[in-house]
């Protein structure tokens, strides 16, 4: 009897990946023997990125989420996955939020100085509000936690699951 050396659950003989987690069965281990530290140091089977690293490289830019979700073994694991997922999603909400402020500021351009200036103040809270988040999420992944954004996150676990 196999089990998971991620999540503990219980393997079928000849599988290759767990169905509850989504890692890589490469080597077995009874629940008594793992260690609360071993997700983080089982590397993905043959890609060399541990779970948390990966999840945590997902949020530099959508690229490497993008990768992670087209390349095996990263496209079985949950965990990547949804850290990918919600890569994909703020910045797809991002990016339609810097459309509201381009309108807000082309309707703040017509007083003279003070809506320059307020929108000028808009930008700076949304550019270093978002790197701020991103850093946040970043950190959370390497430390193999899921932080659900309000929307974002529950329509990433969703398609995680799948």
């Amino acid at each position: 009897m196999a089990f998971c050396a991620k999540c503990g659950a219980q393997l079928a003989e000849g599988v290759t990946f767990c169905g509850a987690c989504g890692a890589p069965v490469g080597t077995a281990a009874s629940p008594a023997a793992m260690s609360p530290a071993a997700p983080a140091a089982t590397a993905s089977a043959g890609g060399g990125l541990t779970s948390n690293m990966a999840g945590a490289l997902a949020y530099v830019t959508i690229i490497p989420a993008i990768i992670f979700l087209v390349m095996e073994p990263y496209n079985k694991d949950r965990f990547i996955r949804f850290h990918s997922f919600q890569c994909l999603f703020f910045a797809a909400s991002m990016f339609a939020l810097s459309i509201v402020l381009m309108i807000v500021g082309f309707v703040l351009a017509f007083i003279p100085v003070l809506g320059w200036i307020l929108d000028l103040i808009l930008w700076l809270i949304f550019w270093f509000g978002s790197l701020a988040l991103v850093i946040f999420l970043i950190y959370k992944a390497y430390n193999n936690e899921k932080f659900l954004l309000p929307v974002i996150g529950k329509l990433a676990e969703q398609q995680a699951s799948k």
